[in-house]
């Protein structure tokens, strides 16, 4: 099994989420799904699919009622070490949420600015996720996510089903 990792910068921490459940994997898209990490009212459980060639974890939050709470959008910067069959997932600040009314909320910018000022990113790593962002709000805009996302967790969720 894969190890995953998701590195934060502000607070800096490392978290081994790799027991999140794998559903599906190939070179360009890693979809798991998960229990949040500390209990929350809002949120029961969800699913995530991570884009790996375009640096966005995009996550479905769902209550306990089985609803979709929001999705939220992380960008990434993706790091695959092959030999140990690792991801490093370090997030690069920039969130999107997308609100069930479908209203969009970007988030953190205040946390990446801090991170230039203290170097605790890199320009190459600033660069990166503008252009992410940029991206990613184009996708937004024409539909294309979190569609695709949408359709790709389903598609892992039911790979596996009992009744296939």
């Amino acid at each position: 099994m894969p190890k995953i990792f998701r590195i934060r910068y502000i607070p800096f921490e490392t978290v081994d989420i790799s027991s999140d459940k794998i559903l599906y994997r190939d070179e360009d898209v890693l979809v798991t799904s998960w229990k949040p990490i500390k209990p929350r009212k809002d949120i029961d459980h969800g699913a995530s699919c991570v884009f790996l060639k375009e640096g966005i974890k995009i996550s479905r939050f769902m209550d306990s009622n089985n609803d979709i709470a929001f999705w939220y959008i992380d960008l990434i910067d993706i790091q695959y070490d092959k030999n140990e069959d690792t991801y490093y997932l370090k997030d690069l600040l920039i969130d999107v949420k997308i609100h069930s009314d479908g209203s969009i909320e970007i988030v953190d910018l205040d946390e990446l600015a801090d991170a230039i000022e203290q170097s605790l990113v890199t320009k190459n790593q600033s660069i990166l996720v503008m252009r992410i962002l940029h991206r990613l709000l184009l996708d937004i805009k024409t539909g294309k996510q979190p569609d695709l996302a949408s359709r790709t967790i389903f598609q892992a969720e039911n790979r596996f089903s009992p009744s296939k």
